[in-house]
């Protein structure tokens, strides 16, 4: 399962509204290979459901994985950060053990 912060779920529901997105729309949040340490997370809005989705709800964020990328993420936690040293959102993986200097990329 994959949580969010209270600081990031309102991040995602102000950006779901600026967008015009209605109920049907969910996080989508993934692994890529790339990165400076070798995968990297990726987040978006979607309204299709894939085979092999995972699905789960944190605070009322609804979030779709695949199974791959549920492999990665399981017992992570999605933060988001506005403060002086930086902006955007933050994954806490307990599955990494490696990332990298900005946090946008990790390894297992």
């Amino acid at each position: 399962m994959v949580t969010v912060t209270d600081k990031a779920k309102d991040k995602v529901v102000h950006l779901m509204q600026d967008s015009g997105l209605d109920e049907s729309y969910f996080l989508r949040v993934s692994v890529q290979g790339g990165g400076c340490s070798g995968l990297s997370y990726n987040l978006d809005f979607d309204n299709e459901i894939k085979k092999g989705d995972q699905f789960f709800e944190d605070k009322g964020v609804r979030m779709a994985l695949d199974m791959k990328s549920f492999l990665y993420l399981a017992g992570t936690e999605l933060d988001f950060s506005d403060g002086l040293n930086g902006k955007g959102f933050n994954f806490h993986n307990p599955n990494a053990t490696r990332t990298c200097g900005c946090g946008e990329s990790f390894s297992v």
